[in-house]
């Protein structure tokens, strides 16, 4: 079953989005293995990046193996401080 993940980085900009994405991502144009979506804009009060991952145990696989300790070792210019973070299985993925 496909899984969701929405995070909300409150003050984030384009600019902290951008670094932070090409630490944790194989190239602007390429998703992570297991990553079958991902869309990043503006929001209220900051910056929102959606991704959709075949399974929960993909996302935890790259929030584990990648995300997280890149995040923790800091990121030259990227989002300051965890995200709003809410999860969802996904029931219904339209192409």
């Amino acid at each position: 079953m496909a899984f969701g993940v929405v995070h909300h980085f409150a003050g984030g900009t384009k600019e902290q989005y951008e670094a932070s994405i090409a630490a944790v991502h194989p190239g602007m144009d390429k998703l992570p293995g297991g990553q079958i979506f991902h869309a990043a804009g503006p929001s209220a009060g900051g910056w929102t990046i959606m991704a959709v991952h075949e399974s929960k145990e993909s996302w935890e696989r790259f929030r584990d193996q990648t995300l997280l300790p890149r995040l923790q070792a800091g990121i030259d210019g990227g989002f300051v401080g965890p995200p709003q973070e809410t999860e969802i299985d996904i029931d219904t993925l339209l192409p």
